[in-house]
């Protein structure tokens, strides 16, 4: 069994004790919930978001959601959930709600602000495989279109197989993986060198054909 596909069984094993243990008590099985995705769930907000206090703003808000979401839910349609995508969707509404909202208020600090740096005492950049220190990262994925954005933070930072993409996306797997590659190309024009000479030049991003499978 390859490393892509041991993760990929990890995942399912992991998918299905959350789905049990909600079933079995809501209370107790969202705690499992909680402990098993907080961390994708606030990588994924911090990616989008670039700065550490709105992400976990973020992800206390789509925890919140979930949990009342949950408590109006029949067990069949807890038992045939996918947590993971199913908890991407409700944090990317919770940002799009937060993006418009903050687009009808007055700026408070400049456009140009530079977002924050990874908090060190957390791991997240090593979630992310995209070769690059969180502030020059975060400053090149808030230049891509608000979908190819999306779909490289899910598959790089939250590692969502394509399919579950797709269906955070409502949209077939080929349109997901064009998101990928369109925002994956955009990253390395952003990474290049600005011009000849450049003292250093930047590490190349890896393409997820060559670091993923599709699963």
């Amino acid at each position: 069994m390859t490393e892509a596909e041991t993760v990929g069984v990890a995942i399912v094993h992991a998918d299905d004790r959350v789905r049990h243990a909600l079933v079995a008590d809501l209370d107790g099985g969202f705690v499992v919930l909680y402990e098993s995705y907080q961390r994708l769930v606030f990588s994924t907000a911090l990616r989008l978001c670039g700065r550490w206090a709105d992400a976990e703003d973020l992800t206390a808000e789509a925890f919140l959601r979930s949990y009342r979401a949950l408590a109006g839910y029949e067990p069949a349609r807890i038992g045939s959930l996918q947590p993971r995508a199913w908890l991407v969707t409700i944090l990317l509404n919770v940002w799009r709600n937060t993006q418009r909202t903050a687009a009808r208020r007055p700026q408070s600090a400049p456009l140009e602000a530079a977002p924050d740096l990874a908090d060190p005492r957390e791991d997240v950049e090593r979630a992310v495989e995209l070769g690059e220190t969180g502030r020059e990262l975060a400053g090149m994925l808030r230049q891509l279109p608000e979908q190819q954005r999306i779909a490289v933070v899910l598959r790089h930072v939250a590692d969502l197989p394509i399919t579950e993409i797709a269906s955070v996306f409502s949209s077939p797997e080929g349109t997901v993986k064009s998101h990928i590659s369109r925002g994956l190309q955009r990253l390395r024009e952003l990474q290049a060198p600005a011009e000849r000479g450049a003292p250093k030049p930047a590490r190349r991003i890896n393409d997820p054909a060559n670091s993923h499978g599709d699963a």
